[in-house]
C-alpha cells in the first residue's frame, strides 16, 4: 500500500509529530543531484514572513517533480520550513559554533518570532499555513551558551536551538504553538490535510 501522505522533510521532529498526529507517512528526500540548500537563500529586502512561505512553497514543488520524477503512486505531500527571526532578521542555521555562540547570545534575555510555513500539495491544488510563536529566552551566561554550543544541539537548526532539548531551560515563555517551534505546528497541519481530504 503507498503511503497516506508523503513527507519531504529529513527532520525526525516532524516525522515524530506527524506520527503523534496518527498519520501514516513516508519520506520523499531530495536525491543526491539536487541542490536543496540553494531554495534556503534570503531575498535582498525579503521579509522573514515571505521568506518562510516562499521557501516551503519551493520545497513543495521541488517535492512535486521529485515523485513524479520517480513514479511514485499519487498521494499528498507535506512540506514545512522554519525561521527563527529577532527582529526583522533571520536566523538560519548557524555555519559553525561562533555563528552559533552569537546568534543565542542574541536571543538571550529577548523576545523572537519562531514562523513556521507548512504546504500541503494534493489532486486538490497547493494549500499553504503559517504558524508564528513568540518565545522569550531568558538572560543567558556565556558560559552557559559555550555548555549548550559544546553539547552539539544548536548545529542544523533554525536560531541555533531546539525547545525540545537541552534549551528548554533557557525559555521564559512561549505565547504560540509549541510543535509550530517544534517544527510542524499540529493545529495547522491537520487542517490543511483534511482540507486536501485526508483521512487519520
Amino acid at each position: 500500500m503507498p503511503a497516506l501522505l508523503y513527507l519531504a522533510s529529513q527532520s525526525p521532529r516532524r516525522r515524530e509529530l506527524l506520527t503523534q498526529l496518527g498519520v501514516a507517512h513516508e519520506l520523499l528526500l531530495a536525491d543526491a543531484g539536487e541542490d536543496a540548500e540553494a531554495l534556503e537563500t534570503v531575498l535582498p529586502g525579503e521579509t522573514p514572513d515571505a521568506y518562510v512561505q516562499r521557501v516551503c512553497a519551493l520545497k513543495a514543488d521541488a517535492a512535486l517533480q521529485r515523485r513524479i520524477g520517480r513514479g511514485l503512486p499519487d498521494a499528498p505531500i507535506l512540506t514545512s520550513d522554519t525561521t527563527v527571526c529577532l527582529g526583522g532578521d533571520i536566523l538560519g542555521k548557524p555555519a559553525d559554533a561562533d555563528d552559533a555562540a552569537r546568534m543565542l547570545a542574541a536571543l538571550a534575555g529577548t523576545t523572537h518570532r519562531v514562523l513556521t510555513a507548512v504546504t500541503v500539495v494534493s489532486a486538490l491544488g497547493q494549500r499553504h499555513a503559517l504558524s508564528i510563536s513568540h518565545v522569550t529566552f531568558r538572560a543567558m551566561s556565556e558560559a552557559e551558551i559555550g555548555r549548550y554550543v559544546a553539547s552539539g544541539e544548536p548545529f542544523g537548526k533554525a536560531g541555533a536551538y531546539g525547545i525540545q532539548g537541552r534549551a528548554a531551560e533557557f525559555v521564559a515563555r512561549i505565547d504560540g504553538s509549541y510543535s509550530g517551534i517544534m517544527g510542524l505546528p499540529l493545529f495547522e497541519t491537520a487542517t490543511l490535510l483534511r482540507e486536501a481530504d485526508l483521512r487519520f
